[in-house]
């Protein structure tokens, strides 16, 4: 069954002279019922403040916070059905920019980095968090559909 899931993005020049190449590259993402997302291109040297905006979302940026949602997402339902209570799930992942074969800037490499607390009766062993990630990994959408390595690098799971 297909869906849709829909974003406006939205740029305007306003005020700017723009052909000056000194334009702001800030923009918004909009999702759903009017969430906002602020968003630019990374601060660099070649555009620094104020034509980047440090404290919003970059496209590399968003690109690694939805495949690490998107596995995230699938750990918990798999985890619930599996009966293991989930306290706190904190992923810190990491990009990497790389080079293709046509010598183009990609999203090389992710590396996700869960850590999980666990509670309740049922405690998973190692077998069993394992295999939470791998069916997670296997069954994210986000993931099927990128080129990048992706990698599963979780932290000693912790129990209250």
């Amino acid at each position: 069954m297909a869906s849709e899931h829909n974003a406006t993005i939205l740029w305007q020049r306003g005020e700017q002279s723009f052909i000056d190449k000194k334009f702001s590259r800030a923009h918004v993402w909009r999702f759903d019922d009017g969430c906002e997302v602020a968003g630019s291109c990374p601060p660099s040297k070649l555009i620094p403040p104020p034509m980047s905006k440090p404290d919003a979302v970059d496209p590399e940026e968003g690109l690694v916070a939805s495949l690490s949602a998107c596995h995230m997402l699938f750990f918990l339902g798999f985890a619930a059905k599996g009966g293991y209570r989930i306290d706190v799930y904190e992923d810190h992942a990491v990009g990497v920019l790389g080079k293709n074969e046509s010598g183009k800037t990609y999203m090389e490499r992710i590396t996700l980095r869960p850590a999980v607390t666990f509670s309740g009766d049922k405690k998973p062993d190692a077998e069993a968090i394992a295999e939470l990630h791998r069916r997670a990994h296997a069954e994210c959408l986000i993931g099927n559909s990128l080129r990048s390595k992706i990698v599963i690098d979780p932290s000693e799971p912790q129990f209250a």
